[in-house]
């Protein structure tokens, strides 16, 4: 006989009762006294001995799916720590039945109010167990890939260990040399052999795995969430991430011609050589990126005024004098 409990009461029945009274429907407690209306798909087999524990558990998971703040989301350890003993007392109270129904609306405004956050949050927490879990399956197969590779080592030495032995004897009994040249040489070669092979199989079995976390921040003083009555201090404000912009490789610095215009083709008799010639041109000489730097280099002094620069400075213009005048000019045009 097996029995059943349900979380709306916990009164314990065995399973032929169960499908006798709510095969049909939703139905009253049987027990004396106890008015809960049950349904039969809410009956499941106990956890733990004590009817008590399992129903501590059950609340306390219910509540921590709606108060599933982290300890990242707060500005201080004295806010978050705040923040656990306010949901710890919410949770003694539904355990000890006091001011159930207050507590029980108190937990469905918090859940209405910030039910983003609270999807936010699991989803969070679902990746991170999941990466928890993909990260202990690959360990628990690298550790046995290495138990496999051991294995395999070892049979392999034994077998080369076998296999020298055996060409020791057929060259002595050959009587190719002498017999302690012999020997050590074949020592030499197994243990090169062994080296080898245990090179091997560490390269096969060695593997990486990165993990990286980001949160933003952005703090607040003291936030309540979403109206529902219920007030945390410390709460960082969340903001949504920004898009990346494309990536410019100036960083946001733009070179616009002020003084001339570059012309696709000048007729030049070095020019055409260059264009045709393949010894320039199979090194990747680029004729256009030479007439570019040539003109760049010819209208780059046209933004430089002596005379301002002297009235300025008060003394001789320097070479990085000219050359910050020339930048000012060219970005104010």
């Amino acid at each position: 006989m097996r029995f059943l409990v349900n979380p709306e009461c916990y009164h314990k029945m065995c399973e032929s009762c169960v499908d006798r009274i709510f095969s049909h429907g939703p139905a009253q407690c049987p027990v004396a006294g106890c008015r809960r209306t049950l349904r039969k798909h809410r009956f499941r087999r106990q956890t733990f001995e004590d009817i008590q524990v399992e129903r501590e558990v059950d609340i306390r998971r219910r509540v921590a799916e709606v108060f599933n703040r982290r300890e990242d989301e707060f500005d201080t350890l004295l806010d978050w720590n705040n923040y656990l003993e306010e949901v710890e007392g919410i949770t003694f109270a539904l355990v000890n039945n006091i001011d159930v129904p207050g507590n029980e609306r108190k937990l469905t405004a918090y859940r209405e109010h910030n039910a983003q956050s609270i999807r936010q949050n699991a989803t969070r927490a679902n990746d991170e167990t999941a990466s928890l879990m993909a990260r202990q399956a690959a360990e628990k197969e690298q550790a046995r890939q290495r138990r496999e590779a051991a294995r395999r080592e070892e049979e392999e030495e034994r077998r080369e260990r076998a296999e020298g032995r055996q060409q020791i004897l057929n060259d002595l009994v050959a009587g190719e040399g002498n017999a302690t040249k012999i020997a050590r040489e074949g020592e030499r070669v197994m243990l090169k052999r062994s080296s080898a092979r245990r090179a091997d199989a560490e390269r096969v079995v060695q593997s990486d795995a990165d993990f990286a976390t980001s949160n933003g921040s952005a703090s607040g003083a003291a936030l309540a969430d979403g109206g529902s009555g219920i007030i945390f201090r410390g709460l960082k404000k969340r903001s949504e991430p920004t898009l990346e912009k494309p990536y410019d490789p100036f960083g946001g610095m733009h070179y616009d011609r002020q003084y001339y215009i570059l012309q696709d083709h000048y007729e030049w008799d070095w020019l055409n050589e260059a264009r045709t010639n393949p010894q320039f041109t199979a090194g990747g000489y680029d004729v256009g990126e030479y007439c570019q730097r040539a003109l760049s280099d010819a209208f780059s002094g046209l933004g430089v005024l002596l005379g301002d620069e002297l009235a300025i400075t008060n003394e001789t213009p320097t070479p990085a004098v000219a050359t910050m005048g020339a930048a000012i000019a060219a970005s104010t045009g």
